[in-house]
């Protein structure tokens, strides 16, 4: 059974990038446009992990953190940031709202399984 991914972005091309690069390395994948379309989605939907861009209309990368701490089933998976910010308050405020880690876009494939594998076990 192959591990579930859920990406959260409201760029279509990096939602194709993060899922061909995901699929392609043997996970399934769910895209969800947005927190709020996330948020929908999880709920039907057993996931290993999220991976959430920070910048993000209706709800953002923080809120979305925040909200799926808060569901039973999504209290400890890993939340990756998937995001153009580096600033280090940045990367704080979503370690404060629960972020497992942060990758930086431009992000290479090879570093995104990387970080993947490592949080997934």
């Amino acid at each position: 059974m192959s591990k579930v991914i859920m990406t959260v972005d409201d760029s279509a091309s990096v939602r194709q990038m993060v899922s061909f690069t995901l699929r392609d390395a043997g996970y399934e994948v769910v895209e969800a446009v947005d927190g709020q379309d996330a948020l929908v989605k999880v709920d039907n939907q057993a996931l290993n992990m999220v991976i959430t861009d920070l910048n993000m209309p209706n709800l953002d990368g923080i809120g979305l953190i925040r909200a799926l701490r808060a569901l039973p089933s999504c209290k400890f998976i890993p939340i990756v940031m998937l995001t153009t910010e580096s600033q280090a308050e940045k990367k704080q405020e979503g370690k404060s709202a629960g972020a497992t880690g942060w990758i930086v876009k431009p992000f290479k494939p090879e570093q995104l399984i990387a970080v993947v594998k490592k949080v997934l076990g």
